[in-house]
């Protein structure tokens, strides 16, 4: 009767990185994140191009390419945020990053900026996985998916 004064310790959530249409892994048209090769999450099909922390945490690796950043939440979670497929080979050219390895972001800082345009126009797909990398070390990984999002709305579900 009285749920809500139970402690919820053991659940955690994940804001979008992006404003988008938020959609399930099975929908990157690359196997390593349809398959949930490096683990469970979600993706934005991204309508603007800020990219922004889904949560407290240190950033561990900012690609040289800019692409792609790693966090570890405050919580324990090891996120990859990976902007656009194959966009490693624009070498940088249209992101720009706003935090470096060992900064500790809050949620909803900016990340990268990426000229989707830019990005659309060089013939890559602009859909940006975000995925749990230590997906084992938590009981459940649970993405949110099936709507317009904006950064910071609700996409990962995880529980201890």
């Amino acid at each position: 009767m009285f749920h809500f004064f139970k402690k919820k310790d053991n659940k955690f959530i994940l804001g979008a990185p992006a404003k988008g249409k938020a959609v399930a892994l099975k929908e990157v048209s690359d196997p390593t994140f349809a398959e949930e090769m490096l683990g469970k999450g979600m993706a934005v099909i991204p309508s603007e191009g800020r990219i922004c922390a889904p949560a407290d945490g240190e950033v561990g690796m900012v690609f040289d390419t800019l692409h792609a950043v790693s966090l570890t939440t405050d919580f324990g979670a090891e996120v990859l945020i990976h902007v656009g497929l194959d966009t490693v080979k624009m070498k940088g050219e249209g992101f720009t990053g706003h935090v470096k390895a060992g900064d500790h972001v809050k949620k909803g800082d900016v990340l990268l900026e990426v000229d989707l345009d830019k990005v659309k126009a060089a013939g890559y797909d602009v859909i940006t996985p975000m995925l749990v990398c230590n997906t084992d070390e938590f009981s459940s990984v649970t993405g949110i998916y099936g709507k317009d999002v904006e950064a910071g709305d609700d996409a990962v579900v995880i529980e201890k």
